[in-house]
């Protein structure tokens, strides 16, 4: 069977690629045991893929009274909405891991209401949904709702910032038809040794 292409555009030769995204690159496939398809896509616009992954990093590996598996429920249920197959697959897999839980991401990507996960969690997606239908419409009230559940202000900005950059990765992997590796699929789904597994437990 022939393997479909992971998008439209042309993929780079690693070797072409400057010398920081090219050990980026290196580093990733050794750390994961493959390369994520958004990183070779990208790097067909290096500029790009350096904003992306520092703007990704700024809100993703940020410290403060969100915890990573927080971070990747909120990327899991936005892209679920938004129907981006691959930031659902791909981040299913590294909330799944995180989670250590094989049936979260799932449900989160489908129907957070009906995901098995706390009313703090059900009302920090239920703004993350709203701040990515209707951003227009966000007001005092809501903001009060995520306060009754104990999250602060910089708590807000962080569901907001990463709400706002995942609808960017989700219509540019959407319009450019990204798509998922196949690895991620099973990942945190059933026990495997995996270098991934390791990376995204820690």
């Amino acid at each position: 069977m022939t393997k479909a292409a992971i998008n439209h555009y042309p993929i780079p030769e690693i070797s072409d690629l400057p010398e920081d995204l090219r050990t980026f690159i290196l580093n990733v496939n050794e750390k994961m045991g493959f390369v994520p398809n958004v990183f070779l896509v990208l790097a067909y616009r290096p500029d790009e893929l350096r904003a992306f992954m520092a703007y990704h990093d700024a809100v993703m590996e940020r410290k403060g009274g969100l915890s990573k598996e927080d971070r990747e429920m909120i990327v899991v249920a936005t892209s679920g909405d938004n129907n981006c197959q691959y930031c659902v697959v791909a981040h299913g897999a590294i909330l799944r891991i995180r989670a250590k839980n094989p049936l979260i991401a799932d449900q989160i990507a489908i129907n957070h209401h009906k995901a098995d996960i706390t009313a703090r969690e059900k009302a920090m997606l239920d703004f993350a949904i709203k701040v990515s239908q209707d951003s227009r419409s966000i007001n005092d009230n809501d903001r009060e709702k995520l306060k009754s559940h104990g999250f602060s202000d910089d708590d807000i900005w962080d569901i907001v910032a990463i709400t706002a950059f995942f609808g960017m990765s989700n219509r540019l992997a959407n319009s450019l038809s990204i798509r998922p590796n196949d690895e991620f699929y099973l990942m945190g789904r059933v026990p495997k040794d995996h270098k991934y597994t390791e990376a995204h437990n820690n």
